[in-house]
């Protein structure tokens, strides 16, 4: 692939997630340092998330060796899982977070090559979260081994950073972006000269915060999502006194004023906050934004709250052909991400 034609020039886009997917991608959770003390408790919801895509998605799970896929299948025998639409593909790991260290698949129907990989650079949120070099090459191990043309911009991207309406429009956050631990070398100009080149967009729309306690730095997977090409979920936080209450109201309003190219305003449905979760002292950024859209339903973490139940109904009122599944996310929310977070989406084509 000549690097210096981008996805957009040959007629490639990246797809929102509620479009059709082939396979579901997920590096597994094996780094004790992300749950300290706890990673062996994030199993049985870990396996339960693989359970339900499985019954609509191909799973493909990157693992480091014979001994971790062994681990895995254990794991997956436990939860009553069946293995028959798992894959397995050895590829070492950092950590578990393939969201963000994932292939960001781009596709064009009328291509030779109707699919292929947008390989971003990764550096653990700014450095954060060292090492990382065996993450940071796991896009590009991906499309040697399915046989994909590979992107390479050069920057610093995450996934979870990043959301699609798939009609050419693109949000994202400044908090995270614009973050000099990312790109100090670009500034917003720059960046978005990246987004819509390597990404194939028209247009993109920035909010500026993310939520307390999360570590990527205001990852827009938790706070904004496209359901469709004009509606977005946004989370809100109603009670005046909590720290995210002005954070949250500062993206409504922003998201009130925007415009969509054809001139129309965005639909915008509310979603309200779980209580605040702390571990160990630490705030944790619980958010029912983090669902992960598969083929035939939205799993969505829940936190045990008493803001769960009220929480599904929304968005099961947005999404009426899926069914929607709560998942107990307590456990491993103490890494600091959930379903989405763990997950990239492969589209069919």
């Amino acid at each position: 692939m000549e690097q210096h034609l981008t996805p957009k020039a040959l007629g490639y886009h990246f797809p929102a997630e509620f479009e059709p997917h082939e396979a579901m991608w997920l590096s597994w959770p094996h780094n004790p340092d992300t749950w300290p003390g706890k990673i062996d408790t994030i199993y049985p919801a870990y396996c339960a998330f693989i359970r339900e895509v499985s019954k609509s998605e191909q799973i493909k799970i990157n693992v480091a060796n014979e001994a971790m896929e062994a681990a895995a299948r254990n794991q997956l025998d436990l939860a009553s899982v069946a293995t028959d639409r798992i894959r397995f593909y050895h590829h070492p790991t950092n950590d578990a977070w393939c969201r963000d260290h994932g292939p960001a698949f781009v596709v064009n129907p009328d291509a030779p090559q109707p699919k292929a990989i947008v390989d971003w650079g990764y550096n653990a949120w700014g450095g954060k979260y060292p090492p990382f070099d065996l993450d940071d090459v796991i896009p590009t191990r991906i499309g040697e081994k399915l046989g994909l043309p590979v992107f390479h911009p050069g920057i610093v991207m995450e996934g979870g950073s990043v959301e699609f309406n798939g009609a050419g429009t693109l949000l994202t956050s400044t908090a995270c972006l614009l973050n000099p631990n990312r790109n100090p070398m670009l500034n917003q100009h720059q960046i978005e000269s990246y987004l819509y080149n390597y990404y194939g967009v028209e247009q993109i729309l920035w909010v500026d915060e993310g939520i307390v306690g999360d570590d990527t730095d205001g990852h827009i997977d938790d706070t904004v999502r496209f359901i469709n090409r004009d509606t977005v979920l946004t989370v809100i936080e109603t009670n005046q006194q909590d720290e995210n209450y002005p954070l949250l109201q500062h993206n409504l309003k922003q998201l009130k004023g925007m415009r969509l190219p054809d001139g129309k305003p965005l639909n915008i449905v509310e979603l309200p906050m779980p209580e605040p979760l702390y571990y160990q002292g630490q705030r944790l950024p619980v958010s029912y934004a983090n669902f992960y859209i598969a083929n035939h339903a939205i799993i969505v973490p829940i936190f045990h709250s008493s803001k769960d139940e009220t929480a599904l109904k929304i968005i099961e009122e947005c999404f009426p052909t899926r069914a929607v599944i709560g998942i107990d996310s307590r456990d491993i929310i103490w890494g600091l991400g959930s379903f989405h977070c763990l997950s990239q989406q492969e589209p069919a084509v």
